[in-house]
């Protein structure tokens, strides 16, 4: 009995160790979140895999929400070394990993991003959109006055058809195709575009100052009565989607539409053309930087991890001249760059 008790223990100790083992060692780097940084991530970690001979990192396009709920879940080596987010990170974010132990992070700016409204290529001329006639189009609520109200009443979104916001839009159905509330993409268009054409009404605006919570309910809150459609991670979908329906928009980041320039079109905003000079002198309205955030506890732990990250900064993948640019990456400043770099290298720890 003894005998067969020590076995047992044996065979228990053996199984655990198994299991620690899997869970404190891996061979390769884990990495979730935007799926608009995915394409950026995926060529630098092929290139560091052909560099180096090192297993390429796994790469999850879970959106940045999705992504920092994973990455802050913990410091452990199950869960991702690295997430990439089409935004910030939110403070709500930055709090749930310093209470979950996640305590050491740098944050590295990869370059910019414009947020493309595109159709299909041969579809009608979508040139005379603006801020405000994006928000009067994806808005949950707008302002009454639009239809002859009171400048103080809000009122459930009308608009059917783009021309009845501006006689210049097509005489076409308002149909949008863009990603779900977990995603960098959608907070850009809420803020940057919903947003921004929200605040082209002067009663709105001026709420900001009197009560900025409700102020960013009417002015952020996307429709949900069919004419925006989510679409998930996917942005080859909606690229499948538009080609088959010239009239509809979708959304997603300007790398991608220059990856999809034989399929679709990208609108002008505000008469700004969506284009990389555009998007890096900040002229088209709709641009955002684009990050990726480390665990710095996982450096010594993870082999190839500081390679990766040596090779994502570089000038050959983000210099002015870099790789990424090819794939439609927006370079930093060489000042904002040059810092960036001395951050990743240095793993300079993230303080908000």
């Amino acid at each position: 009995m003894i005998f067969k008790k020590a076995i047992l223990a044996s065979i228990a100790l053996a199984t655990l160790s198994t299991y620690s083992l899997s869970v404190n060692a891996r061979d390769n780097i884990e990495i979730v979140g935007s799926s608009t940084v995915f394409p950026f991530a995926t060529v630098v970690a092929e290139t560091f895999g052909n560099k180096t001979g090192m297993p390429t990192p796994k790469i999850e396009a879970t959106g940045t929400g999705g992504g920092m709920k994973l990455f802050c879940k913990g410091h452990g080596l199950d869960t991702p070394d690295v997430t990439n987010a089409s935004r910030r990170i939110k403070k709500s974010e930055f709090d749930l990993c310093q209470k979950n132990g996640v305590k050491n992070i740098t944050e590295v700016l990869v370059g910019f991003d414009g947020i493309a409204i595109a159709n299909e290529l041969n579809g009608p001329d979508f040139n005379s959109l603006t801020l405000r006639s994006l928000y009067l189009g994806l808005a949950a609520k707008v302002p009454a006055s639009v239809k002859g109200g009171s400048d103080l009443e809000m009122i459930n979104n009308p608009f059917k058809n783009w021309s009845e916001i501006d006689s210049k839009l097509p005489n076409v159905a308002i149909k949008v195709l863009g990603p779900p509330p977990t995603s960098g993409t959608r907070d850009a268009l809420q803020e940057l575009g919903i947003e921004g054409g929200c605040k082209t009404f002067p009663q709105m605006k001026a709420m900001k100052k009197t009560d900025s919570k409700l102020y960013k309910t009417l002015c952020r809150t996307v429709r949900e009565d069919g004419h925006y459609v989510e679409m998930g991670e996917n942005d080859n979908l909606i690229i499948s989607k538009l080609t088959n329906e010239p009239t509809t928009l979708g959304v997603f980041g300007f790398s991608f539409l220059d990856q999809n320039s034989d399929k679709v079109k990208g609108s002008n905003i505000d008469g700004n053309p969506i284009t990389f000079e555009n998007i890096a002198t900040g002229a088209y309205p709709v641009s955002r930087p684009l990050y990726f955030y480390v665990k710095n506890d996982h450096r010594d732990s993870i082999k190839g991890l500081n390679q990766f990250i040596n090779e994502f900064v570089s000038d050959d993948a983000m210099g002015e001249e870099g790789y990424l640019l090819d794939k439609g990456l927006i370079p930093a400043p060489e000042e904002e760059h040059a810092k960036t770099v001395n951050n990743a290298r240095n793993a300079v720890p993230l303080q908000l």
